[in-house]
């Protein structure tokens, strides 16, 4: 019988697992419970490689060794169970994965991805390696808006994949992209993965949303400039569209107002409404036109006045005529009542009854109050009580209402920039790019909306994750009845799917309370930890080795068997090295996107091998992703020298 390089490759690895545990337990001179956990966490890796379901492994392997750690007390396992469990359910952040993943569902199911795609490509068509590119673009949001890596490098598959063969492409060039594309989702927000760690790691999921913002768009471009380099240095991998696929066909009025030098859109509607051009061409058809061509100048036009109230409008401060106790005001009549705590008046209230013969008060001759200077105490409290008057007195004067002040240099950049573009929109606005340009209109905006609201929502805190999951899940409810794809088949069949997905996620977190806790009661994060601190690392060598360790596990696990197992070990050793663990867990995103691409467990290769033409083979397949694995490692070193790409939006809007 001949057995596959992948089983090879994976039964060697299990192999090595469990020879390195052998060899750990024997070279010992006594095992202690610390040892009994790492034995356990080898035989879980173990046990998921040989393809047993990851939680019911962790929660099995967890309760037999803490029935050994428990001293065989059935008793106190099961409280240990059920404690976890009850933890794990109790978590408010987990409420927002199902929310999320039923917005991916539904809008997965609106069918933009094909008007995006096309939209896309036919934009991008001067660019070197067009459909390669218009590939990740549209991998990238629309992984963002779903966060479903199958669903998109299927849909994906099924879409650019003959598209590009057809032009030409290179099969590896072509399979990468996709691959690599479709993978986006588990790093960009909303990403059901940051909620998973930031569960796990006890980090804001806000903060994390925050700061994986800026590296997602830095892997995308990565991934866009590679894609465009190898287009130019080796165009038969990347051909470019020929004038047939370039081509955007016009509406039968629209090819009336282009005949002779018309052109350009916008002169050519405004000199349409003349009534030279339009006598075949219904009025109603100029306008609509019109106010497709108008609305991104009118769209700018608004978030420039909006945007520059907000930033050159200064709120005068509100000024409070606050008094010491007991202080007078300089306008204060002498003698007046000044307020404060004073003594009791001396005649009258209540007095110590006479007692004859008794206990009795000194007689008052003998003690005295000490003698008050009247005549300097009433300047001393009017020069005290000046400063609040005057201040009130500059409160009263200042002007009601705000007060203005100069614009910042980043507002006039962005200014520069945005308006730069629409001017060069209109300046190469033909018919045909209106024509593009009403297509992103119903496919590529509606999608930026959802994803803007939801993450605007969450970034500004103007709703919780899962206050913004909830109006996401809204979002794509409203998006696929827009598009009239909401039926009862497809609301129950994206209904199932969310409940079978967030169970598995559920479950996985039950299974990693009971394995982290039976860890640490066993002593083996204690032992994990002495381990490393012997090893006297710098925090540049801590942080080499972790990500080596997750990049060496992504091969053979998928990211979420190592968010569950493995963070609950690493995160307790942040301190020790001054690690964030925000930026941590940033890195930890940006390297477990090489758990989608690498083999043997690539499990966005046999996506696509599943809906691939049957010549493409799933070596062609590991080749094209491994120059994009090559990508994430490096996004991984630029995040580390730059840490600011991750940290400088959490620390803007939150510190």
């Amino acid at each position: 019988m001949k057995i596959r390089k992948e089983l090879w490759f994976g039964l060697t690895f299990m192999a090595l697992v469990i020879i390195g545990a052998a060899t750990l337990l024997l070279s010992v001179e006594k095992i202690t419970n610390g040892h009994l956990g790492l034995l356990m966490l080898s035989l879980v890796v173990t046990a998921i490689m040989l393809g047993f379901p990851t939680a019911f492994t962790l929660m099995g392997m967890g309760m037999i060794f803490t029935w050994l750690a428990y001293n065989r007390d059935t008793t106190k396992t099961l409280d240990l169970m059920v404690q976890a469990a009850f933890k794990t359910m109790a978590s408010d952040v987990l409420i927002a994965i199902p929310l999320f993943v039923f917005m991916g569902y539904l809008v997965e199911r609106a069918n933009l991805i094909e008007k995006l795609f096309k939209s896309l490509h036919l934009a991008m068509a001067r660019i070197p390696g067009s459909l390669a590119v218009a590939t990740l673009v549209t991998c990238a949001i629309f992984a963002t808006a779903t966060g479903i890596v199958g669903a998109v490098v299927t849909l994906m598959g099924l879409l650019a994949l003959p598209a590009m063969l057809r032009a030409g492409y290179s099969v590896p060039l072509a399979a990468g992209a996709i691959t690599a594309g479709g993978c986006l989702g588990i790093l960009i927000p909303p990403s059901v993965l940051l909620i998973v760690y930031g569960a796990t790691a006890g980090v804001s999921v806000v903060q994390l949303y925050a700061g994986a913002f800026f590296p997602g768009l830095m892997l995308t471009g990565l991934y866009i400039v590679y894609v465009i380099i190898v287009a130019k240095i080796k165009p038969q991998w990347a051909p470019p569209l020929s004038a047939a696929d370039r081509m955007v066909t016009l509406p039968p009025l629209t090819q009336q107002l282009t005949t002779g030098t018309a052109r350009h859109a916008l002169t050519g509607l405004f000199s349409a409404l003349k009534g030279k051009r339009n006598t075949d061409v219904p009025l109603g058809h100029i306008l609509r036109q019109l106010t497709v061509v108008v609305l991104p100048g009118l769209l700018f036009l608004l978030v420039l006045v909006t945007s520059y109230r907000a930033v050159t409008t200064v709120e005068a401060e509100a000024m409070y005529d606050i008094q010491q106790i007991g202080a007078s005001s300089s306008s204060a009549a002498p003698g007046a009542d000044t307020g404060g705590l004073q003594e009791p008046p001396q005649e009258g209230g209540l007095k110590e009854p006479v007692a004859e013969g008794g206990l009795q008060e000194p007689p008052s001759g003998d003690v005295k109050e000490p003698p008050v200077a009247e005549a300097p105490a009433a300047p001393a409290a009017a020069s005290g009580a000046a400063p609040p008057a005057a201040a009130a007195a500059s409160a009263d004067q200042a002007p009601a209402g705000a007060t203005t002040r100069d614009a910042p240099t980043w507002w006039w950049v962005c200014f520069a920039i945005f308006g730069a573009l629409v001017a060069l929109f209109y300046l190469f606005l033909s018919f045909a790019r209106l024509e593009i340009f009403k297509m992103l209109l119903t496919s590529f905006f509606p999608l930026m909306i959802l994803i803007i609201s939801v993450l605007g929502s969450i970034v500004m805190g103007l709703a919780t994750p899962t206050e913004a999951a909830a109006m996401g899940a809204l979002g794509g409810f409203l998006l696929a009845a827009a598009y009239k794809r909401l039926t009862l088949s497809v609301l129950q069949e994206s209904v199932f799917l969310t409940a079978k997905t967030s169970a598995m996620v559920c479950w996985l977190f039950v299974g990693s309370a009971i394995f982290s806790a039976a860890f640490a009661l066993l002593g083996g994060q204690e032992l994990v930890e002495t381990w490393v601190l012997s090893m006297n690392l710098s925090k540049t060598q801590f942080l080499v080795m972790s990500q080596a360790i997750i990049f060496i596990l992504g091969w053979p696990l998928e990211w979420t068997e190592i968010i569950v197992i493995f963070m609950p070990i690493f995160i307790p050793l942040l301190d020790n090295f001054g690690v964030d663990p925000l930026f941590f867990g940033l890195l930890v995103a940006l390297n477990l996107q090489t758990a989608f691409l690498s083999p043997p467990v690539a499990m966005a290769a046999f996506y696509l091998k599943g809906v691939a033409p049957k010549h493409v083979t799933l070596n062609q397949i590991f080749a094209g992703m491994l120059p994009f694995m090559g990508i994430q490692i490096l996004a991984i070193v630029l995040l580390y020298q730059f840490p600011a790409i991750g940290l400088w939006l959490p620390q803007l809007l939150y510190k």
